[in-house]
C-alpha cells in the first residue's frame, strides 16, 4: 500500500536499499520497506515524529540507529490507509526539492 502511494507522486523514484525496495525523490532518500517486510522506515520532519509517536506509539516508533535522524518507522499492520497517505505526503513534501514542488521538475 505505501509503495503504491509514493509512486504516485511527481518524482519519485524506485529502487533498493539494504536490499529492500525504497523510494526517492530526485535522489534523495524517501522511505524504505526494512527487512521484516511490515516495517516502513519514512522521512519526516521532527516536530512530526515526535507527534506521531506520542500519539500512536504501537503504530510509529524508533530505533536507536534513527535517533538522529529526520524519519520514523511504521508498523505497517498498525496504520490505516488514510494515515499511511497522508504521511506519505508529508514525507513527500520534506523531501522534495522546492523546484518540483513548484511544479518545475515533472517526473
Amino acid at each position: 500500500m505505501a509503495l503504491a502511494l509514493a509512486k504516485e507522486l511527481p518524482g519519485v523514484e524506485e529502487g533498493m536499499a539494504y536490499g529492500t525496495p525504497a523510494f526517492r525523490v530526485k535522489g534523495r532518500f524517501m522511505a524504505r520497506l526494512k527487512e521484516d517486510g511490515e516495517t516502513l522506515a519514512i522521512r519526516c520532519d521532527f516536530a512530526l515524529r515526535e507527534r506521531l509517536i506520542a500519539t500512536a506509539p504501537k503504530t510509529f516508533f524508533l530505533t536507536d540507529h534513527y535517533l538522529n535522524y529526520p524519519a520514523v518507522l511504521v508498523r505497517l499492520p498498525m496504520v490505516t490507509k488514510r494515515q499511511l497517505k497522508a504521511l506519505v505526503q508529508a514525507c513527500w513534501e520534506f523531501t522534495a526539492p522546492k523546484s518540483l514542488k513548484a511544479g518545475r521538475g515533472g517526473r
